[in-house]
């Protein structure tokens, strides 16, 4: 039986730091980005999120990235489990409609959280 990561096929962008995923209906928080792709994404949370559910959310950046400063995404839920730490869950969502500028973005959040050599070299 194969688990989850070796059945992806589509190469994701691991990010170092996290940004915050809203609720875009109520503006709450519900969790931090640990990866994205084209199509879709996986957050962490502190409470079990839906699966099978739709969900409008919003993520804003600290800084805008190329002209960008929010993003808002309507994604499904699929699976829920529980994160390494017990108090906290991952949930893979993928885009239902994605926006035109999603590409944009996953180019910029891999530019914008890449560790540069400082030597140059």
């Amino acid at each position: 039986m194969s688990t989850m990561h070796e059945q992806r096929a589509i190469q994701r962008i691991l990010l170092p730091c996290y940004l915050q995923v809203h609720n875009r209906i109520t503006n709450r928080p519900l969790g931090f980005i640990v990866n994205l792709s084209q199509q879709g994404m996986c957050i962490v949370s502190k409470k079990r999120l839906l699966t099978h559910a739709l969900f409008e959310l919003t993520i804003e950046f600290p800084q805008p990235l190329n002209g960008i400063g929010r993003f808002d995404l309507q994604a499904l839920s699929h699976w829920c489990t529980n994160e390494v730490e017990p108090e906290y869950y991952d949930t893979g969502f993928s885009f239902t409609k994605p926006p035109k500028d999603l590409d944009v973005l996953v180019d910029a959040l891999n530019q914008y959280f890449q560790f540069k050599n400082i030597s140059g070299s």
